[in-house]
């Protein structure tokens, strides 16, 4: 007997299709709350995650951590003696951020599953926030810069261990504008058929 086909959800794929990351700029108060936050996180975890390793962990940042953070980001980049306009618009983005969840991804030892696949689960956890995030109505975008590969950062400022690192910042809040269309991959030149 075969099993029943699963029904459609075109709601879900018109989302899909239109889906559109708002960028952190235009994103403000209020963020969710801690109970829709949790209720995002929970659909954030539910990723592709062969051998059920959890290979990531959240770190939820709120407006006082970010302000250290921004803070800190703009002591490194001094100290680092990058651009001071490159590190101003990394301090910025904290500073002015309703909410950041840091998607911390962790290599588990494991002789069946490959380090790039636990990668892999927490690049789909980053997306998954972000699309969660969108469907309840809130703004949000995935987002790295320097700070997220910057080693003393991630140690001082978000206490990640040595087997740590970072797949994202999620930045989630309201908005008021939606912005413009962005071009879009032409899949004809993305996609090839095998059909022997």
């Amino acid at each position: 007997m075969s099993k029943p086909t699963p029904p459609a959800l075109p709601e879900a794929l018109d989302f899909l299709l239109s889906r559109r990351s708002r960028p952190a700029k235009m994103l403000r108060t209020p963020a969710p709350d801690e109970a829709t936050l949790n209720r995002l996180l929970t659909a954030a975890a539910r990723v592709p995650d062969h051998g059920k390793l959890e290979p990531w962990r959240f770190v939820v940042i709120e407006p006082a951590a970010l302000q250290r953070l921004s803070d800190m980001i703009t002591a490194r980049g001094q100290a680092l003696g990058m651009d001071p306009d490159k590190t101003a618009k990394a301090a910025r983005t904290f500073a002015d951020s309703p909410l950041v969840v840091a998607v911390v991804a962790i290599e588990r030892p494991s002789e069946k599953i490959p380090a790039i696949e636990q990668i892999l689960s927490a690049g789909a956890v980053c997306l998954s926030l972000v699309n969660a995030a969108l469907a309840q109505g809130f703004g949000a975008c995935w987002l790295t810069g320097w700070p997220a590969y910057d080693r003393g950062f991630l140690t001082e400022g978000l206490g990640l261990e040595a087997h740590e690192t970072l797949a994202g910042f999620v930045h989630i809040g309201s908005f008021d504008t939606a912005p413009p269309e962005r071009p879009r991959p032409d899949l004809t030149t993305l996609v090839t058929r095998m059909t022997a």
